[in-house]
């Protein structure tokens, strides 16, 4: 076949798009301006919040300029909001135009059938009711569960998603029922993104809340903008800044105190897991739904929980390994390496702040697990688990739990075994939580199915540095880890 040498130049891809419709890139062209107008709101709630902030933090009442201010987002948020809904209405109204109608016809009547017995003013159909000369009504689909609009299970979603992103493809019915416009997310079929129906979202955000997730057990907030600001109180009764009570003789001038507050301000971070699904995997319903129900949480889930525990601040939360807030406890004087002694044990606890002994928990490297079996004082055991060694491998130590976590480091590193408050951790998420998107234009020229997974979390220890006792000088917090040996 003869190929044009100028043609030949143009990669595969590029002329794929070209031979699309003029329908294509008129939706492009429509998403792309819904996204722009999407973005501009964003913009103008996020400014009206600075605005309210600003005055909060000045314990103040807003102004006429800024009440003004407020009042012109907030107009040019709906009027915003009404050319989005327009415009998402046309493009539904389009895809239900553009859906492939069966051919109506209407059943002929044969003498003798137009009425049936006295009492009975309608035939009914039956299985031979073709051979009377009326069509038989086929038997409607019961309706599963509202939540997954349907869908058996992930895989017949993610096969009803690639089905109608192909050009010329029937769109299912119960995908424009799972439209992402209900639930604040974008759903393009012209680009093949369409949301997860909500059941399996709440799967997967049950997966990543797992027992074993540190995040499940932190200070958890939620955000609708990009930052969150809270005022902190790090003050002692006996310090020397904060609120006091003093002694006072009669009529005698009262002392005086006062607040000393910090302010914490996070900005939420975002985590994403991108996944390419080969169409050959989508045509296996099981196998892709085993697949994306399983890998995708899980990613998320360790790389928050490291996060928490090891984040830099930096693109990421602030782990409370790495935070002012920290106490390293010492090792002991001529302990062997790569060990953990009852004295260590005992030590650590006494270093925890004394309001998060009830809700603390130990997090410990599974290497670690074999030395608390053997830990004792004065041949006491200080580790067994309930009902002995026969019975739940998990048991707890000075009466808080102790987890194994892949977060600590191996035995004798620092961060082999640490005994933490997790409530004492704040972690603010995006309003909405996990976003999962789908498109098959990223990797159009290899036949791949992009999903994605995102979440935008910010998060660090409330503390900024550990307290300091009224008298001795072993300082406390809710975040104590055992130094290397």
């Amino acid at each position: 076949m003869f190929i044009n040498r100028r043609q030949a130049l143009i990669p595969a891809s590029v002329l794929a798009l070209l031979s699309m419709p003029r329908e294509y890139f008129a939706g492009v062209v429509a998403d792309a301006t819904i996204a722009a107008h999407r973005e501009r709101q964003q913009e103008l709630v996020q400014s009206s919040e600075a605005v309210i902030a600003q005055a909060d933090a000045e314990r103040r009442e807003l102004t006429v300029e800024e009440r003004n201010t407020i009042a012109a987002n907030a107009a040019e948020v709906d009027r915003l909001e009404g050319e989005v809904s327009l415009r998402e209405r046309i493009t539904a109204q389009a895809g239900r135009l553009a859906q492939p109608h069966g051919r109506r016809t209407a059943p002929e009547a044969t003498p003798g059938d137009a009425a049936g017995e006295e009492g009975d003013p309608a035939p009914r159909p039956t299985a031979q009711g073709r051979q009377h000369g009326v069509a038989p009504i086929p038997a409607q689909p019961r309706a599963q569960a509202a939540g997954t609009h349907g869908f058996r299970n992930m895989g017949d979603f993610a096969l009803a998603v690639r089905v109608a992103s192909a050009r010329g493809g029937d769109v299912d019915r119960r995908l424009t029922n799972a439209a992402a416009g209900t639930f604040s997310q974008e759903s393009v079929g012209a680009d093949g993104g369409f949301a997860v129906p909500p059941d399996f979202r709440d799967q997967i955000m049950q997966r990543i809340f797992a027992e074993d997730s540190l995040l499940g057990r932190c200070d958890q907030q939620t955000a609708n903008g990009n930052s969150w600001t809270a005022p902190v109180d790090e003050t002692t009764p006996w310090g020397a800044n904060g609120v006091k009570a003093y002694w006072e003789s009669e009529a005698a001038a009262i002392t005086q105190s006062k607040p000393s507050l910090r302010e914490m301000n996070v900005r939420l971070h975002k985590l994403a897991s991108l996944v390419p699904v080969t169409e050959e995997m989508l045509e296996d319903a099981g196998s892709i739904d085993g697949y994306l129900r399983s890998k995708m949480p899980e990613a998320l889930d360790w790389t928050t929980s490291f996060a928490i525990a090891w984040g830099t601040g930096v693109g990421q939360p602030l782990g409370f390994m790495r935070s002012g807030a920290l106490v390293t406890q010492a090792a002991e004087g001529g302990q062997t390496a790569d060990t953990i002694v009852a004295a260590n044990i005992v030590k650590m606890y006494s270093r925890m702040s004394t309001r998060s002994l009830r809700s603390s928990v130990w997090l410990i490297h599974p290497d670690a697990q074999p030395q608390l079996f053997l830990l004792n004082n004065a041949n006491q055991n200080i580790y067994m688990p309930p009902g002995g060694l026969s019975q739940a491998p998990y048991g707890t130590l000075f009466g808080r739990p102790v987890i194994p976590h892949q977060v600590c480091e191996t035995v004798g590193d620092v961060g082999d075994i640490m005994f933490v408050d997790l409530s004492q951790y704040l972690a603010v998420r995006k309003a909405g939580g996990i976003r999962l998107q789908t498109s098959m234009h990223l990797w159009f020229d290899q036949d791949l199915m992009a999903f994605k997974a995102t979440l935008r979390l910010a998060g660090q220890p409330w503390w900024s540095a550990p307290m300091s006792p009224r008298d001795g000088s072993n300082t406390q917090s809710p975040f104590v880890t055992l130094a290397a040996r």
